[in-house]
């Protein structure tokens, strides 16, 4: 999949406007075609060994999003935004290589990896996000119903900036 050139920024007019976005429009929603370059961007960051074992739950339910912000210390921001990206690294495919190193090291530096890529990806394309760490991680596996090894990371929610 690759995109014309001049739909974007130049790549260091995104660098200097990429920044943590909090508050967003919540009339105008973000398009199926511009999650699928988000997530595009994400998937083209390095991966130890080539594994690529990050994945990306694309939330728009309401009410997966309230439960979100509370996992997320209320953080409200994160249910205002049209789109909730949650990036889940899956311990134990890097494990499956390169044992507790790739459990506990390369899936997280996979997942930043892709997360950035994904953060840029949003800023080029006009929309605001902001990457949250602070989280009850228990509770948003079970609210996203995650299996044994897989592990999020980080929620961004996603939308153009109020």
């Amino acid at each position: 999949m690759f995109f014309r050139l001049k739909e974007l920024m130049d790549f260091w007019e995104v660098i200097e406007k990429r920044r943590s976005v909090r508050e967003f429009d919540r009339v105008k929603g973000v398009s199926d075609e511009n999650i699928k370059k988000i997530l595009y961007a994400a998937k083209r960051a390095p991966s130890a060994g080539g594994l690529y074992p990050t994945d990306f739950i694309v939330v728009r339910d309401k009410e997966t999003k309230k439960k979100l912000t509370r996992a997320a210390l209320n953080q409200e921001f994160i249910a205002q935004a049209p789109v909730v990206i949650v990036v889940v690294a899956d311990t134990e495919k890097s494990a499956s290589r390169y044992g507790e190193r790739g459990r506990n090291l390369y899936t997280v530096q996979d997942a930043a990896a892709a997360a950035g890529n994904l953060l840029l990806a949003v800023t080029a394309l006009g929309l605001g996000a902001c990457w949250v760490g602070a989280f009850d991680e228990n509770e948003v596996k079970k609210i996203l119903n995650l299996d044994f090894g897989k592990r999020p990371l980080t929620i961004i929610p996603v939308g153009w900036e109020k």
